[in-house]
């Protein structure tokens, strides 16, 4: 019998609407995570931001590139049609949703805006942020895990895992969501073929984009090779991330309602596609760094 998921996504339950979540304590630790990577390259002379400042700049980046960053790529990239039919949706942060690509956008005109308000060079404020940024990464999609979504294709393998809520029913509003941890209904679920294991695509996708990656990049921020030229380790990061996503979607299923380009590319891999071209011009174009 493979693993059938019944992890309950809230830590504690105060109100229908107000709890502490798995998903929300992820992104905290992985600030808190971050801002220790960040003080300790401050310290190191690595970062043009002085450690006290540190956590002023996390603040603004949590606020307003992860957070307001990524629930407007969610909408955008997504889910466009509910954004203009329910604008109050985007409040409802409990409902979740959030996009990686929107997060990464919104972040990079946060420093963008740092970098020019405090003079501070934005590249070198880049090639550090996506070192501390990458357990965030990792640890978002652990907590999709936990929360049950973001669930990859069917598979037969013995790692596959049972996800309840591919079944609209045991979904919110669903006529059998109080039954959702029922784990004998959910036997019966699966014996009768109506649900069936999956590849656990939100872990595969936290073992490449947010783990590895961070090994990779940590390592190359302590040689010396990253600081001969700015934007190395940017580069690494977006070529690096994007065959990561790239290749992790094909075990993830698609999104609901999202758009299949080509009839076969989901969205998350067309949006990595800019990164690549983004990667390949900062390369092509030296001069490029010398412009921020």
């Amino acid at each position: 019998m493979h693993y059938i998921h019944r992890i309950r996504p809230e830590i504690i339950q105060f109100t229908e609407t107000l709890a502490i979540r798995w998903y929300g304590l992820s992104y905290l630790v992985g600030f808190v995570i971050g801002y220790f990577i960040l003080v300790r390259l401050s310290r190191a002379n690595k970062l043009a931001i002085p450690a006290d400042r540190i956590q002023d700049f996390l603040t603004a980046l949590a606020l307003f590139g992860v957070m307001l960053g990524g629930r407007l790529g969610y909408f955008l990239f997504y889910q466009p049609e509910k954004f203009f039919s329910d604008p109050g949706s985007f409040f409802r942060l409990w409902e979740g949703g959030m996009a990686s690509h929107g997060g990464m956008i919104g972040c990079a005109l946060v420093v963008l805006w740092w970098a020019r308000k405090y003079q501070t060079t934005f590249w070198n404020i880049m090639d550090n942020l996506v070192v501390a940024g990458t357990p965030g990464l990792a640890l978002g999609r652990v907590a999709n895990f936990i929360n049950g979504e973001l669930w990859g294709h069917p598979t037969q393998k013995p790692w596959g895992v049972v996800f309840p809520l591919e079944r609209g029913e045991f979904g919110p509003g669903g006529q059998l969501e109080a039954q959702r941890y029922d784990l004998d209904l959910l036997r019966q679920y699966v014996e009768r073929g109506w649900l069936e294991p999956r590849h656990p695509s939100q872990l595969y996708q936290a073992l490449l984009e947010g783990f590895l990656l961070f090994v990779v990049l940590f390592l190359l921020r302590r040689s010396p090779w990253s600081e001969a030229k700015a934007g190395r380790l940017s580069i690494t990061f977006l070529i690096g991330y994007g065959l990561a996503r790239f290749s992790m979607e094909f075990f993830r299923e698609p999104d609901f309602g999202a758009r299949v380009f080509f009839g076969w590319m989901s969205t998350g891999q067309f949006l990595t596609l800019f990164m690549f071209a983004l990667a390949g011009v900062m390369i092509g174009f030296p001069k490029f760094f010398k412009r921020a």
